[in-house]
């Protein structure tokens, strides 16, 4: 047989096919690969449209390239870890703070800054992972979270979804409002800002941006121990209708556990904590007009400032968060409640007085005011925090996975038995969630522990809103219902009924995503349902911790018999009283599925809508203006010439208003206090506005004028020496027919000294 010779032309082609072929084998390899061990876990959550539906609409950003994955390292035992912080804060001016809902109550300054802290814990070869988020504010919104999400997407891909990303507010009443979508709340924040919510956005995203840039191969270390001190029960005799044979099982009517987690690098360096307990960050109460974090945040803040030092509060790469847990019937203010007037004890099932009634009932808290109150609470649980993490040594080991589910929670059929089954109810306020509780009275004519309509509240309602329906009426009964917001949906509806219930392990712990405040009992029987739920498929000794307030708000959940006494808990379980049972229900199936590696199979439920067009602020923008022969930053007030320690400097500017600089972020701080220092001739920064020792305060004027007042409380252990203040803030101007411009300035104090005697 003659030799086969071939052509140039069918060379080429020959090894062009050869070529293809090698390039086709790569690809199938590389295809498998990643499937077996990342699209198992994720791939439910990237398809088709379980993340977003294709007809929702978000917020314009640039589209942004994948980013990269950073270099990990495969031999070792443990996690891959980052954690990140970043600024969350918002306007602090011309807002609502959020939590009391007391009109009035708005944001006139600063107290300390807020922040998004993150945490991200990956298997050795990057496969599997999880990412937690505690965020100093009052609770995550539902717009909040598909927000995130959605950028996650753009940057990430399928690295950071639904199913392993939580979102967790510390719930400090102290944060602005603004960024709600459903109509109750938007009412409650006097409008939506698209100023703060953009600025939690992104500031959520840079803290999971910063963590994921900073992973490294690490150890996880979990403890746990009891808080004395820093709590008591606000609904005690809500308590007391749980059956006596389970509540003879806990020594208090309080969760008294802290657990926390340790995360150190392979080399023992430190890289941050979460640490998980049950109490309000109410201490500073609906007095307050200062953004700050609360009594959760001053922990934060001297864990930080202990690890990073040298570094400015909110600087350094140490990452404490101290998250919420099921708080909803846990106060910080441990001395009770008392009657303002009188003094005497109004601890009983209206928290009424027999003068004023239950306007005059008030708790209080440790401190000699509110910002004792706060420092010794946080500085209670800081302390916990450090024993148990110096203490820490069982090591956290095994795979990480997730599983995540929408669930309609006006249409859930819960079983309790095998014979009798009950639903869950469209959305309801009764009136006891009108009158506000210990920590923050409404000062409205509503007492806790109503059960009966009032006649005069209803001709209101019927007016204003229309009827309750009566199937709605019977569903939450005995819960007299004052708004029945899940029949409202004008301009949006009024509450969600869509809602995220999320489970994320790591070993043998869980984390279970609560989208609201869970009372004691009801924590105590969510952990253990899970708990043995997981016992039941194989995943023994399971620690399960609750995190509170996430991805959505939904308000409170009681239990069965806490809902009957119609306290303020109770009537704003906006579910009905079986509300617990249904989430019990679905987060067991979460459990279920993790421990069977069946996640791929559970649905994702009805996807929650992304609303556009919400009710715009009702206060505006104006123009700033400085008086005449005057300029932004000029000083009003000069300090004295010398200042002892312990004592209070004030000075006074010409201000602008500061939600301007929610817009423009020139400058990171409306603050600093600098020391001169000799050897190098030059200003050090010691303090900024995220500094428990300094205070920013905003006077509203008329016409566009205004002040800021700058103090620093002067610490015992400040050095001797030549201080200033600066003040950095943003003026709007405006010129006829052109649009509003922010401008940047900045003003100095006069120099002062600092003596120790």
């Amino acid at each position: 047989m003659a030799k086969r010779t071939f052509s140039t032309l069918e060379t080429f082609l020959i090894f062009l096919l050869v070529m293809m072929t090698a390039i086709t084998v790569a690809l199938l390899s590389l295809l498998f690969i990643t499937s077996g061990t990342i699209e198992n876990h994720k791939g439910k959550y990237c398809s088709g449209n379980h993340i977003f539906s294709t007809t929702q609409s978000f917020p314009a950003t640039q589209p942004s390239p994948v980013t990269p994955e950073p270099p990990l390292f495969q031999n070792f035992s443990g996690y891959h870890i980052g954690v990140g912080r970043a600024d969350c804060t918002g306007q602090v001016s011309d807002i609502n703070l959020m939590g009391f809902g007391k009109a009035g109550q708005n944001a006139r300054g600063l107290l300390t800054r807020l922040y998004s802290r993150a945490f991200i814990m990956a298997e050795p070869d990057g496969s599997n992972r999880v990412v937690f988020v505690s965020i100093d504010i009052g609770m995550v919104s539902q717009r909040i979270r598909l927000a995130v999400l959605n950028r996650l997407k753009s940057k990430y891909g399928c690295l950071y979804r639904r199913d392993n990303v939580i979102l967790s507010a510390t719930h400090t009443h102290s944060a602005p409002s603004g960024y709600f979508q459903y109509t109750l709340l938007v009412i409650a924040s006097e409008g939506f800002s698209n100023r703060t919510s953009e600025y939690i956005v992104s500031g959520i995203v840079k803290s999971i941006d910063i963590a994921h840039r900073s992973m490294k191969p690490g150890k996880v270390l979990i403890n746990e121990g009891n808080v004395a001190g820093a709590h008591i029960n606000r609904s005690p005799t809500s308590y007391l209708r749980n059956p006596y044979s389970e509540r003879v099982r806990y020594a208090s009517n309080t969760d008294h556990k802290m657990v926390i987690l340790k995360m150190v690098d392979l080399n023992g360096n430190e890289l941050g904590l979460i640490s998980w307990f049950a109490v309000h960050p109410v201490s500073m109460n609906n007095t307050n007009h200062l953004v700050n974090s609360d009594n959760v945040g001053y922990a934060s803040y001297l864990f930080e400032q202990e690890k990073n030092k040298g570094y400015l509060p909110g600087q350094g790469p140490y990452v404490a968060a101290f998250a919420s847990s099921n708080l909803g019937d846990v106060s910080p203010n441990i001395l009770g409640p008392h009657c303002v007037d009188t003094g005497e004890s109004c601890d009983n099932a209206n928290s009424s007085c027999a003068i004023g009634g239950s306007s005059m009932c008030m708790a209080k808290g440790p401190g000699q005011d509110i910002l004792d109150s706060t420092q010794i609470i946080g500085q209670t649980i800081y302390k916990k925090a450090k024993e148990l993490y110096a203490s820490a040594s069982k090591e956290v080991t095994g795979p990480v996975a997730s599983a995540h589910q929408w669930v309609n929670m006006t249409d859930v059929t819960v079983l309790l038995n095998s014979t009798h089954e009950v639903k869950t109810c469209k959305p309801a306020l009764g009136y006891s969630f009108a009158a506000g509780t210990i920590d923050g009275v409404s000062g409205l004519n509503f007492t806790q522990g109503t059960t009966q309509t009032d006649p005069f509240w209803e001709i209101i309602r019927n007016q204003i809103l229309g009827r309750p329906s009566d199937e709605l009426k019977e569903c939450h009964k005995p819960k007299p219902i004052l708004l029945h917001t899940g029949e409202l949906s004008k301009p949006h509806p009024w509450h969600p009924d869509i809602v995220d219930v999320q489970i994320i392990t790591l070993g043998s712990l869980a984390i279970t995503a609560v989208p609201g405040e869970f009372t004691t009992m009801a924590g105590r029987r969510l952990r253990e349902a899970v708990q043995a739920e997981f016992a039941s498929h194989g995943m023994k000794d399971m620690t399960v911790v609750i995190s509170g307030l996430c991805n959505v708000y939904t308000h409170y959940i009681t239990t069965y018999e806490e809902y009957q006494a119609q306290r303020y808990e109770a009537a704003s379980t906006i579910y009905g009283p079986h509300t617990l049972s249904a989430y019990i229900q679905r987060f067991r199936a979460l459990a279920k599925a993790i421990a069977t590696d069946t996640v791929a199979n559970v649905s994702s439920g009805p996807e929650p809508p992304f609303f556009k067009e919400l009710i715009i602020p009702l206060i505006p923008n104006i123009v700033d203006r400085p008086p005449i022969g005057k300029h932004f930053g000029d000083v009003l007030q000069p300090p004295k010439p010398e200042y002892r320690v312990g004592e209070v400097v004030e000075v006074i500017f010409v201000g602008a208003n500061p939600k301007n600089s929610a817009e423009n972020r020139t400058h990171e701080t409306f603050l600093t206090v600098e020391k001169y220092e000799d050897a190098t001739a030059s200003w050090q920064i010691l303090y900024n506005d995220a500094s428990w020792e300094t205070r920013f305060y905003w006077h509203k004027g008329l016409l566009g004028l205004s002040n800021a007042t700058i103090e620093w409380h002067i610490p015992l252990t400040a050095q001797p020496g030549i201080y200033r203040i600066k003040y950095f803030g943003h003026n709007r101007k405006q010129e006829i027919l052109k649009p509003a411009v922010i401008l940047a300035f900045e003003g100095t104090s006069s120099a002062f000294e600092v003596v120790t005697t």
